[in-house]
């Protein structure tokens, strides 16, 4: 493990020293988060304008759900997007045979080799959100404190099925269409499950976790969380985590390289 994080130091020191060269990025980075924010707040404001409430979810419980939704988007933009979606270049160039020859478990190599700061102002914002939302309702220290666990969760699913994606590029090279699926059905999470209808709620919770994602931390951070459901979110958090390492050893036994 020492080994791995000395690693993991280096990539993320040598991505963010190339990134800051263009330093203006980051300012159009938040400009771009502003917006995209401003946007998903008068998407919840057309339902709660006229008094309108989602069952048993007053205005600042839903802006905890949105936040978590933010935060979800910034963990994508930093830690997801930047490496996952270029397993397709590494399979379309060859570049995947060096980093299958490197002395390092390949699924991390891809997974960490890079970070990109222009997502951080996302994480931001939801964090900011979320602290904002739950003071207007007297959230308790602890009930965040206790956040993080699911959140934690819901990081790992996301990472998980966005890997199984980008491993598929192996038979399928241009996944871009199924990645920009995923993104789009994780939309949902914008809003608390009991927007939807049953139908749709179980399929964001048992198809696609959206559920577990950002409706299920907001809950823990609201104090009305069941262990049961902390439980399942633990669960299935650790089964993607090995589905996404079993899928990835299976797809390179069909990986014949670019240059044969």
């Amino acid at each position: 493990m020492e080994r791995y994080w000395h690693v993991l130091k280096l990539f993320w020191a040598t991505a963010l020293a190339a990134e800051l060269e263009y330093r203006v990025n980051f300012l159009i980075a938040t400009l771009s988060s502003v917006g995209g924010l401003a946007g998903s707040l008068f998407g919840l404001f057309l339902f709660y304008r006229t008094g309108y409430t989602f069952q048993n979810w007053n205005w600042e419980q839903a802006l905890i759900v949105l936040g978590m939704f933010t935060l979800l988007q910034g963990f994508s933009a930093t830690f997801l997007a930047p490496n996952l979606n270029r397993i397709v270049r590494h399979i379309q160039q060859g570049t995947l045979d060096f980093v299958l020859l490197k002395p390092i478990n390949s699924q991390f190599w891809l997974s960490t080799h890079t970070v990109s700061p222009w997502g951080m102002p996302d994480l931001l914002f939801g964090a900011v959100m979320i602290v904002y939302a739950g003071n207007r309702l007297g959230v308790e220290a602890q009930n965040y404190l206790l956040g993080l666990l699911p959140i934690g969760f819901g990081f790992v699913m996301l990472y998980s099925l966005w890997f199984m994606l980008g491993a598929m590029s192996i038979w399928f090279v241009k996944i871009y269409n199924v990645t920009e699926v995923l993104r789009g059905l994780l939309e949902a999470g914008r809003f608390p499950m009991v927007a939807y209808p049953m139908g749709y709620r179980i399929f964001f919770t048992f198809v696609v976790p959206v559920a577990f994602l950002t409706t299920i931390p907001a809950e823990v951070i609201l104090g009305r969380g069941s262990v049961g459901w902390l439980a399942g979110a633990a669960v299935l958090a650790g089964f993607l985590l090995w589905a996404s390492s079993a899928f990835w050893q299976f797809a390179l036994r069909f990986y014949t390289s670019a240059s044969s």
